[in-house]
């Protein structure tokens, strides 16, 4: 690759979390090291928070305090839903999936200390392996991987780089299973050996590796381990930059976007759907697209609104190998992207679809669930500081009966935007009320002087005009099987009680990180470690538009006087940086996985109760290895496996291919980004 891109990073400003400035180059196009987007002066989560009460009243929840904020043991809800095809790491149906395991005993596994180790790391009585992992074969005919040898035909029918949303759907034999995952982005430079390919055949190899993947895998005995099926049934395919796709719903009429689009790229996490189909987001989009020139003066304002370069430059470089790239000459390119992706893993020769009726924003993906009267509902988050928080409900009915008839349910209903209230009840808790705003119908616009397709279009823009509340990151919105609550990740924002004001949703002006392990924790400005959001809406309806909300956990070292972790005893806690992802298990409880740790330790994977006496008891159950992320996480339906995707091992400012600081998973030596299985020796349920 050509070594044009390292002067840029070396250029790259402050950070904002312990992510190298690689990753934030390679990843995201250094999102947070330009200006924010959003410059419509909402009201800030921070400023909701703030409003609410003192920080040192909270501080003096305990245990005992649990009870006093209203936090009782909650029953399983059970409602009629979906009887639906597989386990998720998002809404199992309310309860409603065959073979749910229900209630077990708590969680009792060992906890994973704070670690810098080049190894995934798990609790004592449980083994983890490798499923699959970049390069391996994934359809028929791929060639053995050999970094040596890679061709972009080659790459395209082997297994992406960069994993992230992993999911996985059964086939009738009980042994195996589909295992569906994104291929987010490429890092070339731990990619190929210097020198080794000229710069068009690394780009367009690079391209090939973006995407999705679906491949055949099986479990191992009785056991929770699985592994690649290497018979690569008939179901594996590989998705890339140029995969045909349809686009359907209002968008597709308007000339910008139109019903046929080349690929998908910037795949982050997703969600399945109750008919077995996969969703996937497609999140930092705006770094792909280079300008030669200038951008027609029409498209300027929705551009920058999406953070996508209007002025001369040189991203990813990729119009040098396919000139739709370059916006000079396809200016309408950037609204072809920004979607919510739904693949069909059982019919490998079916035409994905983007799905307009769910906005175009920075989608970290797309989680379902079934309404009361058994509508669907997506829940979706912007990944961006300042972002903001959506919600779509459809105008049909899931038929449990009929797996085509619902293939069209996304494709119509409402799209709507949060905002939150602060209570200012001064009751020591960062919670209050909230209202979804509508923003359109598939059919009518509900903000003045936007159509319905320029709604789904600029949906940023739209959103703006109905005073929603900007978030710290909206990551992971989930809902809880067992409780009926929304879980969402707000990872973090550097910039909270600066460029954004504080408010009682999003309250941090400071907080605390470790320039390493073991190291003191130093102050620094803005929400550093994140939080999680604990969502109630009316009668745990998903289809109703008011809601309560509550700060579940305030993330960061427990020693720290700003964190809080559910009103549970913070000494007997794990400490949790950056919330990313989130999962259940089959009672309910909450998995979190991270990126971008300020605490001095590598990223992991952390469990922690949401009701009962243990509510807010956050435990590290594993750690991924050195400079990775930790993406998924996914529990298996009969709660055996614990699945993690490793997110660019070894991605330091200083790793090349040759001097690498990683070697996970230790195969060559070199990283390889992989999919990870972890289960108990016993046979056990993980985490019990």
């Amino acid at each position: 690759m050509s070594p044009k891109l390292l002067p840029l990073i070396s250029q790259i400003g402050t950070r904002h979390g312990s992510r190298s400035l690689r990753t934030c180059e390679m990843k995201c196009a250094n999102q947070c090291d330009h200006a924010d987007p959003n410059p419509s002066g909402n009201e800030h989560i921070q400023t909701v928070m703030r409003s609410a009460f003192s920080r040192r009243g909270m501080l003096k929840l305990g245990a005992a305090g649990v009870a006093a904020a209203g936090v009782t043991t909650l029953a399983v809800n059970a409602p009629a839903a979906a009887d639906m095809l597989v386990a998720s790491n998002g809404d199992k149906g309310n309860g409603s999936f065959p073979g749910f395991p229900g209630p077990r005993g708590e969680l009792s596994h060992s906890v994973v200390p704070p670690n810098r180790k080049d190894d995934i790391v798990v609790p004592k009585g449980y083994e983890q392996a490798v499923i699959i992992g970049w390069g391996d074969p994934v359809v028929p005919g791929a060639p053995k991987f050999d970094v040596n040898a890679q061709t972009p035909e080659a790459q395209a029918k082997q297994f992406g780089y960069n994993n992230d949303y992993t999911m996985i759907v059964p086939l009738r034999d009980d042994k195996k299973s589909l295992l569906v995952c994104n291929q987010e982005y490429t890092d070339e430079y731990l990619m190929f050996p210097t020198g080794k390919y000229d710069d068009a055949t690394t780009k367009k190899i690079a391209m090939a590796a973006h995407g999705m993947s679906v491949v055949g895998i099986e479990r191992v005995g009785r056991s929770g381990q699985w592994r690649r099926d290497k018979s690569l049934p008939k179901y594996n395919r590989r998705i890339t930059v140029h995969t045909e796709f349809e686009v359907t719903g209002p968008a597709a009429a308007d000339p910008r976007v139109g019903t046929k689009v080349s690929g998908t790229f910037g795949n982050c996490a997703g969600g399945v759907t109750p008919w077995g189909t996969i969703l996937s987001g497609e999140e930092n989009f705006q770094g792909y697209f280079d300008v030669s020139d200038t951008v027609a003066a029409e498209h300027v304002t929705s551009l920058k609104r999406y953070g996508v370069p209007t002025t001369k430059t040189t991203q990813k470089g990729w119009s040098t190998v396919d000139p739709r790239f370059d916006l000079t000459k396809t200016p309408t390119e950037a609204y072809k992207f920004g979607w919510i992706v739904e693949v069909d893993p059982y019919d490998p020769k079916s035409t994905p679809k983007k799905r307009s009726m769910l906005g175009r924003l920075k989608h970290e993906g797309a989680t379902i669930t079934i309404t009361a009267d058994g509508r669907i509902a997506a829940y979706t988050g912007d990944d961006e500081r300042g972002e903001y928080i959506y919600k779509f409900v459809s105008t049909g009915k899931y038929d449990e009966d009929d797996r085509k008839a619902n293939f069209g349910l996304l494709d119509h209903g409402t799209l709507y935007v949060a905002k939150f209230t602060g209570d200012g009840s001064g009751d020591g808790l960062y919670d209050g009320t909230g209202q979804w705003i509508p923003l359109t119908s598939d059919t009518e616009s509900f903000v003045a002087g936007m159509s319905v397709a320029e709604v789904l279009i600029n949906t940023r823009i739209a959103a703006d005009k109905v005073s929603p509340t900007r978030m710290d990151r909206p990551e992971d919105i989930e809902r809880n099987p067992v409780n009926g609550k929304v879980y969402a990740a707000l990872t973090n924002n550097s910039n909270r009680g600066g460029t954004f004001p504080v408010d009682e949703a999003n309250p941090l002006a400071k907080s605390h990180t470790r320039p390493s392990l073991g190291a003191p924790l130093v102050e620094q400005s803005g929400n550093r470690n994140g939080y999680v959001l604990e969502l109630s809406e009316e009668g745990d309806d998903a289809a109703k538009t008011g809601f309560n909300w509550n700060l579940f956990l305030v993330c960061g070292d427990p020693a720290a006087q700003e964190t809080y972790f559910g009103g549970f005893d913070k000494t007997k806690v794990s400490p949790i940086s950056c919330p990313d992802n989130v999962a259940f298990d089959g009672s309910g409880n909450l998995w979190i996985s991270t990126d971008g740790n300020v605490l001095g330790s590598n990223d992991g994977i952390f469990t922690v109760p949401v009701a009962g006496p243990k509510r807010g008891q956050v435990k590290q159950f594993l750690s991924v290895p050195f400079a990775a992320e930790a993406c998924g996480p996914l529990i298996s339906d009969d709660d055996k496996t614990a699945f993690v995707a490793v997110q660019h091992p070894g991605e330091t400012d200083d790793a090349t291919f040759e001097k690498p600081t990683s070697t996970w998973p230790h195969t060559h030596k070199f990283p390889r980004p992989a999919i990870a299985c972890v289960w108990r020796k016993d046979g056990g349920r993980v985490g019990s």
